[in-house]
């Protein structure tokens, strides 16, 4: 049978079919059988399917993991491994109110060398002095030290990154921030669209390409020898104009070239094809990794992240949760999960290093410290995503969980709920509470789970039923929470419709001091902040405020979340809008009592605020810069 050629339209066309026509369920399994093979050979992209064969198959299965190959800059010695490079710590966190503390992207990080991911861009170094000293400290802390990728011999350690805009003071910064680590690596960048050099830049095409060569060149100078460089706002820039620059930082000494769909313009076909042409025509290509960033802003940051994968890309850019600016970026757990249970149907045998074990609790971690909740609907991650409400489906799971699952929720490091038998109530002890726990993906022990056994048997005593919803609130209000600067106390309110709302509340400050105050309000709530306020003398504006109810009924545990901005805030200037943007800090509390609910959460954003600030005073002030593209 001959081999047929494609256009890269045609290919992504043949593999959507591929998908859609078989029933899938994530389990180990060796690939089909190859009987049509379409092939492009401007793309270099192979799909494998048989439409006669396959179409009744009842399951096709998740590839194996397989292992690492060895880490050099510019080159990946097994053609079909794709690198992971996360960028939650930095493009995430510009998302409204997920600021995080240096200690939550720590605690992040490691989870992330945990997950098996290749490249960790810890931040933006040059933006302030606190996010400098967060990217050095997990350069040192994480870059340095052996993580295992699952199987009990293979090790390895990530690569630690550093964002920097083209030009020599950020390049220093990010090179400084980074260079204690075993792998560092500079990310730069400079816009490349033609709306963004006449409007933004203020630059020529030909000034923009001295500018980026001549940077890239510097930063190889300093003796960084893993360079990417990003051409911002690529889906939108002219080809011709992307192959001469490209060539050109490639001449200077990049080792990876990223390409990102800034605004998330481009559909899966076009994102393909942008890639292969790039493949094709630009000059010295073949002796680097190209990269993917997508945004989503049309919701196809996950497809057109794997569409550029079978195009010829060899790293793409993801986040924990799809978190980042405007409507987020490429989803890690998404991109992740098709390539393991895709990869070698259809997508000619493509796969990555990571211990997708680890991808519930990394989802979780960041759901917390970033205060973005993840929607019940949300795939691989939702609270929804494994849950069963229809009859028909309820009765196919009950006769074969393969028929409407494609996934198991093992793979991810979920156990289903009740699996293991085990039933909490007041007489529970410490070592059921932390087997319920990891069956609900939280891996917790030491003072955390001793805290946490606390807060449990005091729930447990005036509920009769503890859900796991309920755990799980209360994991977010005593595990997930900023270091205390502030600490609550006690708070007695007296409220009706017979006068002013009265609030009583006591915080004990990190001396161990106990501060009292009283105040009005309009509210029990708004008396019980305005109290907090008397106590703390930081002056802040409530940006959000939400309560809802974990279970039904009169008994269930309120969760609250506020989100707060400092009223001396550092301020940045937005790429897109040229204004400045305060930094917002978010909080959690959960508590059967709606008012203790509110008082913890706002108490946490304002230990967050005050984290950020009192890290911030040891230190020079930072001068206003750029916020960056997403």
């Amino acid at each position: 049978m001959p081999i047929p050629t494609v256009s890269f339209s045609e290919n992504f066309l043949i593999s959507s079919m591929a998908m859609a026509t078989s029933s899938s369920i994530c389990r180990h399994h060796p690939p089909l059988t190859p009987s049509i093979l379409v092939h492009s050979n401007k793309l270099n992209t192979l799909f494998r399917f048989n439409p006669q064969k396959d179409r009744n198959a009842l399951i096709i299965r998740c590839s194996l993991r397989r292992h690492r190959p060895e880490y050099i800059p510019n080159h990946i010695p097994d053609p079909k491994y794709v690198r992971i490079f996360d960028t939650t710590l930095r493009d995430g966190e510009q998302s409204p109110g997920a600021t995080m503390t240096t200690k939550e992207k720590l605690d992040i990080a490691r989870q992330l060398a945990r997950l098996g991911v290749d490249i960790i861009e810890a931040g933006f170094p040059a933006s302030s002095e606190a996010d400098f000293e967060a990217v050095k400290l997990i350069a040192r802390e994480v870059g340095n030290v052996y993580s295992s990728d699952g199987d009990g011999q293979e090790v390895h350690v990530p690569v630690i990154c550093g964002l920097s805009r083209c030009n020599k003071k950020d390049i220093d910064k990010a090179w400084e921030a980074v260079q204690r680590a075993k792998k560092p690596r500079i990310h730069t960048f400079i816009a490349t669209s033609e709306i963004h050099m006449k409007y933004k830049l203020k630059m020529t095409p030909e000034q923009v390409i001295e500018k980026a060569r001549s940077m890239v060149a510097y930063a190889r100078s300093l003796g960084c020898n893993d360079v990417e460089f990003s051409p911002e706002d690529a889906g939108r820039s002219d080809r011709e104009f992307l192959y001469q620059i490209l060539g050109e930082v490639i001449k200077a000494g990049a080792t990876t070239l990223n390409i990102p769909d800034t605004v998330g313009y481009t559909l899966p076909t076009e994102f393909g094809q942008l890639i292969a042409d790039l493949k094709v025509n630009t000059p010295g290509i073949e002796n680097i990794i190209i990269s993917t960033h997508c945004q989503n802003d049309l919701g196809l940051s996950t497809a057109n992240t794997l569409a550029g994968a079978c195009a010829g890309a060899r790293q793409v850019e993801v986040t924990i949760n799809g978190i980042g600016e405007r409507a987020g970026n490429a989803s890690l757990e998404e991109v992740v999960m098709a390539f393991k249970c895709r990869g070698e149907q259809v997508l000619d045998g493509l796969y990555t290093g990571i211990n997708t074990q680890h991808i519930v609790m990394a989802s979780k971690m960041v759901e917390e410290y970033s205060g973005l909740r993840v929607q019940p609907h949300k795939a691989i991650v939702g609270a929804n995503a494994f849950a069963h409400e229809s009859g028909i489906h309820q009765d196919g799971m009950l006769k074969h969980k393969n028929t409407y699952e494609i996934i198991s929720p093992e793979d991810i490091g979920l156990l289903r709920s009740n699996e293991s038998g085990i039933v909490l109530g007041k007489l529970s002890g410490r070592h059921a509470l932390k087997a319920k726990m990891l069956e609900l993906g939280y891996d917790i022990d030491g003072n955390k789970l001793d805290d946490l056994f606390t807060r449990f048997k005091a729930v447990a005593g005036n509920k009769k039923n503890i859900t796991d919803d309920d755990l799980i609130a209360l994991v977010s209000d005593e595990v997930f929470q900023p270091q205390e600067v502030w600490k609550l106390g006690d708070v007695q309110v007296t409220c009706g419709t017979l006068g002013l709302s009265t609030a009583t509340v006591k915080l004990i400050d990190d001396n161990g001091e106990e501060h009292i105050a009283c105040s009005v309000g309009t509210g029990p709530v708004d008396a019980a902040y305005k109290a907090v306020d008397l106590i703390v003398k930081v002056p802040v504006t409530l940006m959000d405020y939400s309560m809802n109810a974990v279970t039904e009924g009169i008994d269930a545990i309120a969760t609250t979340r506020v989100l707060i901005r400092g009223n001396d805030s550092i301020t940045s200037t937005s790429a897109y809008t040229g204004q400045s943007v305060d930094r917002a800090f978010s909080g959690t509390g959960a508590a059967m009592d709606i008012v203790i609910s509110s008082v913890r959460a706002y108490v946490g954003a304002l230990n967050k605020l005050l984290g950020f600030n009192n890290r911030l005073r040891t230190e020079d002030p930072p001068a206003k810069v750029s916020a960056v593209w997403g």
